[in-house]
């Protein structure tokens, strides 16, 4: 395998951590309301775990309350349950056809508390990044060992390899900027 293709595998990897870390983020609570909060939650339907935006509409009418009309009205008391048993924190309220979550503004400490955990997920992106360079490096010593590539397409891969890592490390730091001043600010 040429070392393009070990670069290519390995940075399809790297995204997919970056993916893994934007889609962990959506669910963290900011103070204000967003359907990311609640879409994946899993509720139990008929003695399946299914994700709660294929049980029901979500929708934010204004910035501090999640409505959720479930598309089976006999679901509504699973989905109250699983929202009490969800380390939210949230009271659902029940009104007719549909819960609405009220979200309550969020006190300074805790919203220090969730920045310092936005950013150790943030480490622990860039540390599995590090761990697929590594693999990503041990590859190519593999190829060059087994005289598939040369010693120079070999420097030239783990060079190549080090500047994908900066790019990557310095797009995790921009979500977790961003994602910190979205916290602190609402």
């Amino acid at each position: 395998m040429p070392s393009k293709e070990i670069i290519d595998t390995h940075r399809k990897s790297m995204q997919k951590a970056v993916d893994h870390l934007q889609s962990e983020l959506r669910s963290v609570r900011t103070g204000r309301a967003s359907t990311g909060l609640v879409e994946n939650l899993r509720v139990d339907y008929y003695g399946s775990p299914t994700p709660l935006n294929q049980l029901a509409t979500l929708a934010t009418p204004d910035a501090t309350m999640i409505l959720i009309k479930p598309f089976d009205p006999a679901a509504l008391k699973e989905i109250e349950k699983a929202i009490k048993n969800s380390d939210l924190s949230l009271a659902p309220i029940m009104d007719g056809k549909v819960i609405r979550l009220n979200i309550p503004p969020l006190s300074e400490e805790r919203r220090t508390q969730i920045v310092s955990q936005i950013k150790q997920l943030g480490e622990q992106t860039k540390v599995g990044i590090r761990n697929i360079r590594r693999d990503a490096n041990k590859d190519l010593d593999d190829q060059e060992k087994q005289k598939q590539i040369s010693e120079d397409e070999r420097d030239k891969g783990k060079k190549d390899m080090d500047n994908i890592i900066k790019d990557f490390t310095n797009k995790i730091e921009e979500i977790i900027k961003a994602k910190s001043k979205e916290i602190m600010e609402n």
